[in-house]
């Protein structure tokens, strides 16, 4: 069989592309002379999830855009790449913790900071599962958050949101919607939301 180098393979299929007035490139391509200038985000996701090509990373996207101020605390449960946490960064958030199951999630992570000029000091990034290891939820803390972003299916969400609330400041419950599921039966019940606020 033909040698090929999986873990690097699909790099051909990903390039530089826009999210309304967001650059979106990999990190093995160079920014364009016309490009310079405009805001944009450098992403390597590694093995973790995260190029910003999915629909529902992009509607995301666009609702942080909208909610994000310079006194948020961010909470993205399922960082991959890190793509929304270190994006909200970029957009003027205070501070952000990232969680994933993955333990690949952290070097793309710490990759995906450095490109992007983020701080260490300003995105935490944790692995275990939130649902329902009470440790993390510990270490996550509670009663922190502005926005807590989970651009995750809705089979996971389901579960998370009761729990996630917990995490969240405030009283009075609000949603960013986003999570474009194929379980049609479940989007109801998560308020296709992937993006969920407490509103002050």
């Amino acid at each position: 069989t033909e040698d090929i180098d999986w873990i690097n393979n699909w790099k051909q299929y990903f390039h530089q592309f826009y999210i309304d007035d967001l650059l979106v490139i990999p990190s093995w391509e160079e920014v364009k002379p016309e490009d310079q200038g405009k805001m944009i985000l450098h992403i390597d996701p590694g093995t973790a999830f995260g190029t910003g090509m999915h629909e529902t990373t992009q509607l995301c996207i666009r609702q942080l855009k909208k909610f994000i101020t310079p006194e948020t605390e961010l909470l993205d449960v399922g960082t991959g790449s890190g793509i929304l946490a270190i994006l909200s960064l970029m957009y003027g958030a205070k501070h952000a913790v990232g969680t994933d199951l993955d333990p690949c999630a952290v070097d793309a992570v710490a990759d995906n900071m450095a490109n992007n000029g983020i701080a260490p000091e300003q995105f935490e990034m944790m692995i275990g599962n939130i649902i329902n290891d009470k440790a993390v939820q510990d270490q996550v803390g509670y009663e922190k958050y502005d926005i807590v972003v989970a651009n995750i299916l809705a089979d996971v969400l389901v579960p998370l949101t009761p729990v996630i609330v917990n995490q969240l400041k405030g009283s009075r419950p609000g949603t960013a919607r986003g999570n474009i599921s194929g379980r049609m039966g479940q989007r109801d019940r998560t308020e296709e939301g992937n993006a969920v606020r407490r509103m002050k």
